[in-house]
């Protein structure tokens, strides 16, 4: 799951720390995919570095039931073969564009429906002190947060996650995360060809997508 469909399963508690938890892992990898920690048994003297620990743990929950959901592998698996011929000569490959397409429509669905707001999301990680995630990631064993902070200070600043809530801006959205991997993975005419198939997937997922979170609460 993405950021914001993470949040929504704890968008009324009121620690930051443990919301950042539930985001972190994927923070780190967008900011550099080679950060590999595994904090999960992590006691520490500070509650707010456990607050983390705890959010971490979620985080790994939600996506294991996510990724083991019918919803996720039948949606993903239709979204694939829908984008093939819209992508025809990227050098993306198609089960990457399902996966993180549906995942990027589930977030525009929460925001688009009203369950969440970004502006919740971002106000809990402003209010995170850095030392305290400092002191997590170096009890972690991370031994150079140099790179992390620089992305995470970034990620604050442009808040682009309002851009998921313009149904528009999905195909855009799902472009930049390709970017990461791929230097040039779209040409203008693939971006339009992908942003009618999810669009139109997007009303699709619309009547049944809350589903999945009933299905991964009820596990949790």
């Amino acid at each position: 799951m993405n950021f914001l469909s993470h949040f929504y399963f704890d968008r009324e508690v009121t620690d930051c720390y443990f919301i950042l938890g539930t985001v972190l892992p994927d923070l780190l990898k967008n900011a550099d995919k080679s950060i590999v920690l595994h904090p999960e048994k992590l006691h520490h003297p500070s509650p707010n570095v456990n607050s983390i620990v705890a959010g971490w743990n979620k985080h790994l929950d939600v996506d294991r039931y996510f990724h083991s959901a019918d919803f996720f592998t039948t949606h993903s698996h239709q979204l694939k073969k829908q984008l093939i011929p819209a992508i025809e000569g990227s050098p993306v490959k198609p089960f990457f564009l399902g996966h993180i397409g549906v995942e990027l429509i589930i977030d525009n669905l929460l925001l688009t429906t009203g369950k969440i707001t970004v502006e919740d999301f971002y106000d809990h990680l402003k209010g995170c002190n850095t030392d305290v995630i400092q002191e997590f990631l170096t009890a972690a064993g991370l031994k150079d947060s140099t790179r992390f902070f620089h992305f995470f200070e970034g990620f604050k600043r442009s808040a682009y996650l309002h851009t998921y809530s313009e149904t528009e801006q999905i195909a855009y959205a799902l472009k930049r995360i390709c970017m990461r991997v791929w230097e040039n993975p779209f040409t203008p005419e693939h971006e339009a060809r992908m942003n009618e198939v999810l669009v139109a997937y997007r009303e699709l997922l619309l009547p049944d997508f809350m589903s999945i979170f009933q299905e991964i609460e009820s596990k949790l």
